[in-house]
């Protein structure tokens, strides 16, 4: 489907929006509609529910639902406009997202946030591998929520598989996942079930072991051949809090990730996460560097942005 014959689409037509979005349970696609502006801009209609076992927390939405909501709305585009088959494996390099603390409490009921997404770099290689820049601006009733910029690619199998060499199997990387960490305590980081934690304790001082649970719902609701960037994502947020938690006199929210995604995270190796704050600002914000390493390489790293909870 090109741009010129793409249709917009309304909540009536989002059932089948799961595959297009990259999510195996259905109830867990944001998407609601899209309609194509200009020739290199899209605007992408999202729901956020008012309660969600992962992404709400006492009546307060996670910093990353935004994330997610844009991880998905790229997912459909790269399909409905880039005429990127559904076959390819989509892959972030860098993204940079802020988001308005102010706009995170639920509400009295679901809201409809509406992405304006531009891509003004499309590159195509030729052996079908894509790689795409894209500006996000987010409004929720009209009010600015939060912004994103990203790089990110999409390989063919071909390709993809000759990348990811004896882990380009997804059900077999699945299966020699490491067992089970204990979690770091869930109020720590915002959490109330221990389920949603994604950082196990260790002896050093501000450093963890990521902890992963193949078999939570939303981070993992069907087998990947990595670490999906989400859970990274979540771990560098559950990181930056901790850091930030020793004598805080309120919990404190991340607002902005500067992250790049440098090699693909596997499931069979430890991956230690660690964290160094930088010097509060006089509004209280502090910016926590986030970092993991596994088998000796930088795999990832984001600075988290954080600021106190009104």
């Amino acid at each position: 489907m090109t741009l010129t014959n793409a249709r917009p689409r309304d909540a009536a037509d989002a059932a089948g929006t799961g595959s297009l979005v990259r999510k195996s349970v259905e109830e867990e696609a944001l998407v609601t509609g899209w309609r194509p502006l200009t020739e290199t801009s899209q605007l992408v209609t999202a729901r956020w529910p008012r309660e969600h076992g992962f992404y709400v927390e006492g009546g307060r939405y996670s910093s990353l639902l935004l994330t997610e909501s844009l991880r998905q709305a790229l997912a459909l585009l790269t399909h409905t406009v880039h005429d990127i088959p559904l076959t390819h494996r989509l892959g972030w390099e860098q993204i940079r997202s802020t988001v308005d603390p102010g706009a995170l409490s639920t509400g009295s009921g679901a809201g409809e946030v509406e992405l304006l997404i531009t891509h003004p770099q499309v590159r195509r290689r030729r052996l079908g591998s894509v790689h795409l820049t894209s500006q996000v601006e987010a409004t929720l009733a009209g009010r600015p929520i939060g912004t994103a910029s990203l790089r990110y690619s999409a390989h063919p199998p071909a390709i993809y598989d000759r990348l990811r060499g004896e882990h380009a199997d997804a059900a077999r990387a699945f299966a020699r996942a490491l067992p089970l960490t204990p979690p770091v305590p869930a109020a720590l980081v915002g959490r109330g079930d221990t389920g949603n934690v994604v950082l196990s304790p260790t002896s050093g001082t501000h450093t963890w072991l990521l902890r992963v649970d193949t078999s939570h719902r939303v981070l993992f609701d069907h087998p990947h051949d990595h670490i999906p960037g989400m859970v990274l994502l979540e771990a560098a947020s559950q990181a930056a809090q901790l850091t930030t938690a020793a004598g805080a006199v309120v919990p404190v929210v991340p607002v902005v990730f500067d992250t790049t995604f440098y090699r693909y995270v596997e499931f069979d190796q430890r991956c230690l996460v660690t964290a160094e704050p930088g010097v509060p600002e006089a509004d209280g914000r502090v910016s926590v560097a986030v970092k993991a390493h596994q088998g000796g390489h930088l795999v990832f790293a984001s600075t988290v942005t954080v600021q106190p909870q009104v």
